[in-house]
């Protein structure tokens, strides 16, 4: 009997609890990776920024939407860090404006294309730069 105790309590612990809310949110992640290049003021010198951008979206139904728009938000992402100066894409509050642009313009552009905003936040899970 302990031992089906033991077995009861090590399942208990590692099944996963299936979480329930008023919302059920997702994630979908733009693949790939966006990888672009930036310009360093003074300098001829390009650099490049690789980053892995994860969406939260509001609701688990909106992925088909955000598959669907894919195309349209990795090229946005990727405008979006073309425009970066160095100092901005190296800097931690530079990455946290180059976050909350990308969060506004694509929840924007949701709205525009899909009637609903969407997207509730927008996380980098990798970020690499170079130059």
């Amino acid at each position: 009997m302990k031992i089906f105790s033991r077995i009861l309590l090590i399942l208990m612990v590692t099944l996963p609890v299936p979480y329930a809310s008023a919302q059920d949110f997702a994630y979908y992640g733009l693949e790939p990776d966006i990888v672009t290049n930036y310009l360093s003021p003074g300098s001829k010198k390009l650099g490049y920024v690789r980053v892995t951008v994860e969406l939260l979206l509001e609701n688990a139904d909106d992925i088909d939407v955000a598959e669907h728009h894919s195309p349209l938000l990795r090229s946005t992402t990727i405008e979006i860090f073309g425009r970066q100066t160095a100092e901005k894409v190296k800097s931690l509050t530079g990455r946290e404006d180059i976050r909350r642009t990308c969060l506004e313009t694509l929840r924007e552009l949701m709205k525009k294309e899909a009637g609903t905003e969407m997207i509730k936040d927008v996380i980098f899970t990798k970020y690499l730069y170079q130059g």
